[in-house]
């Protein structure tokens, strides 16, 4: 049985992740980032598929990267011909979902100032995904395009696990999948072979706590919310 240290170990781990959209340029090192990496390949997958793939990116890599891609963003009639090669959202929207969406996103913007009308705002701060939040390391994740919905899930478990695990080593993280919109450029500049599909990208470092924005904690729905039990 574990300690109540150590069950409240991993608890604070869960409950203290959160996404955080600016990041401190301090480095991360490599043999962290590889723990990180080791902890979460004990994710389960079906019969031990392990679909995960990772593309670390930090120095030159990450910056040309960013570039290549904000650079396009910031050219909208450039940035129409790309689109997501899966759909993450519904294309139809419902409540409680939409709600939940809309909120989040509002109160994100309030804590930044920006307005309903202010578009040119909320361009830039969509722009920020695309340079990673300036946190120092990039992970760009893909899968085997033969693989099937059962091995996304199982890249959701690793996902977590890779997040609990940084901050098992004082990190944060910021899983992004506004990257899948230009996966064309990031196959080309990564190099990635066909068979590889983009699945998302994430944020890797040492969080601001200055910054306000990683002030934001998104709301939970209570156990009652979502959960019944029968017996």
């Amino acid at each position: 049985m574990p300690t109540p240290e150590q069950s409240a170990a991993v608890d604070a781990a869960i409950t203290s992740r959160h996404s955080m959209r600016a990041f401190l340029p301090k480095p991360v090192p490599r043999e962290t980032i590889e723990h990180i990496l080791q902890v979460a390949s004990r994710a389960p997958s079906g019969t031990n598929t392990q679909p995960w793939q990772v593309h670390v990116l930090s120095g030159a890599a990450r910056d040309r990267l960013c570039q290549r891609i904000l650079a396009v963003h910031n050219e909208p009639a450039v940035a129409a011909q790309h689109q997501e090669e899966y759909a993450y959202y519904p294309s139809e929207w419902v409540s409680p979902y939409i709600d939940r969406r809309r909120k989040v996103g509002w109160d994100l913007y309030g804590l930044l100032g920006i307005g309903k009308a202010d578009k040119a705002r909320m361009h830039q701060q969509h722009g920020r995904n695309y340079l990673f939040f300036d946190a120092p390391v990039g992970l760009i994740f893909t899968i085997d395009r033969v693989m099937k919905q059962g091995s996304w899930l199982d890249y959701g478990m690793f996902l977590q696990s890779l997040m609990i695990a940084a901050r098992g080593q004082g990190l944060h993280t910021c899983p992004q999948a506004a990257f899948t919109q230009y996966h064309r450029l990031i196959a080309e500049e990564l190099q990635l072979a066909p068979e590889q599909m983009l699945v998302c990208g994430m944020a890797l470092g040492y969080a601001d706590p200055a910054a306000i924005e990683n002030s934001l904690v998104s709301e939970r729905e209570p156990v009652s919310g979502f959960t019944r039990f029968l017996d």
